[in-house]
């Protein structure tokens, strides 16, 4: 007989790790068991990586640019890609 896991809180990494492999392998699914599945599993990490980890806020636009120095891009970089430097320049200039 295919018995159905049960679900709850996670306690331990080793049932966070479980977790989180299972929701690779079902993240795609759209309908069912096992897109129910997928969403409480999704609140379940949340949950320990929220009790887990207590990350600093940091502003949308202060995170894009530790991330440009982290990958080594410029602002050129994201030109190629959103459309052109002068959106670009606008964004990182928000919170200047």
């Amino acid at each position: 007989m295919n018995e159905k896991p049960q679900r709850f809180l996670i306690e331990t990494e080793k049932e966070y790790n479980e977790a989180v492999a299972r929701h690779e392998q079902i993240k795609n699914s759209t309908a069912g068991a096992e897109h129910k599945e997928k969403l409480l599993l999704v609140h379940l990490i949340e949950n320990y990586e929220n009790n887990l980890w207590d990350l600093p806020e940091v502003n949308p636009v202060e995170m894009i640019k530790i991330r440009m120095d982290d990958f080594g891009y410029k602002a050129a970089d994201l030109a190629n890609v959103y459309g052109d430097k002068g959106t670009v320049s606008n964004i990182s200039n928000l919170y200047l």
